[in-house]
């Protein structure tokens, strides 16, 4: 995987307190107004900065929004691994990997609305920060599958790469923010029902 996949590109000297500036009004900025409806100049009026001192650091709009968006999707992997590091079983890991997943996504929009709508974007452009994520999901599903292999809580005979995408296809509504967010009267209901048929479909 590229190494910059989730790195925004920058311009001008790496001055932290300028960039962490520019996130932190930018993301007050995006979770008033909506980050589609805000342009670069919005923000260095917000900032007291001029446009072409905030693109001394950014190349775009996107590329602020990338570290927002990035910054994110850290806070819900890590709610994902926390609830999936403790599980005894690897079927135990794949439940918790579905119900911790959609439920922090629903959290994001409910709360951070706004805030939810670079989600969505990024989604739907999908942003490098997106890509990464979808492969970090497919890593963790993947080593799941491994787990319950070798424990013989699944069965081997489907090919891994094959099982993982099909397994990443169902819970995709639920990563996906520009998906989610037409799914969440189901999330609950998918929590149990979705990883409960694939566990079943796992079984040796």
């Amino acid at each position: 995987m590229n190494e910059n996949m989730n790195t925004p590109s920058t311009r001008g000297p790496l001055d932290h307190d300028v960039r962490d500036q520019v996130i932190n009004a930018a993301t007050k900025h995006f979770g008033h107004y909506g980050y589609e409806k805000t342009t670069v100049s919005d923000l260095a009026k917000a900032i007291g900065f001029s446009k072409a001192y905030i693109y001394k650091f950014f190349d775009s709009k996107q590329a602020i929004g990338e570290v927002i968006c990035s910054n994110r999707l850290a806070m819900i992997m890590a709610i994902v691994d926390a609830a999936i590091a403790e599980a005894p079983t690897a079927s135990e890991k794949l439940r918790r990997l579905f119900r911790s997943i959609s439920e922090a996504g629903s959290d994001l929009f409910f709360h951070d609305r706004k805030l939810y709508d670079i989600a969505a974007v990024a989604s739907r452009d999908q942003w490098p920060s997106v890509k990464a994520h979808e492969v970090r999901i497919r890593a963790i599903i993947q080593q799941i599958l491994l787990d319950g292999r070798e424990a013989g809580e699944f069965e081997r005979k489907t090919p891994l790469d094959e099982t993982t995408n099909a397994i990443f296809l169902v819970i995709r509504p639920y990563v996906n923010s520009a998906q989610l967010q037409y799914n969440l009267d189901t999330v609950p209901e998918a929590a149990v029902h979705l990883p409960a048929l694939i566990l079943r479909s796992l079984a040796p």
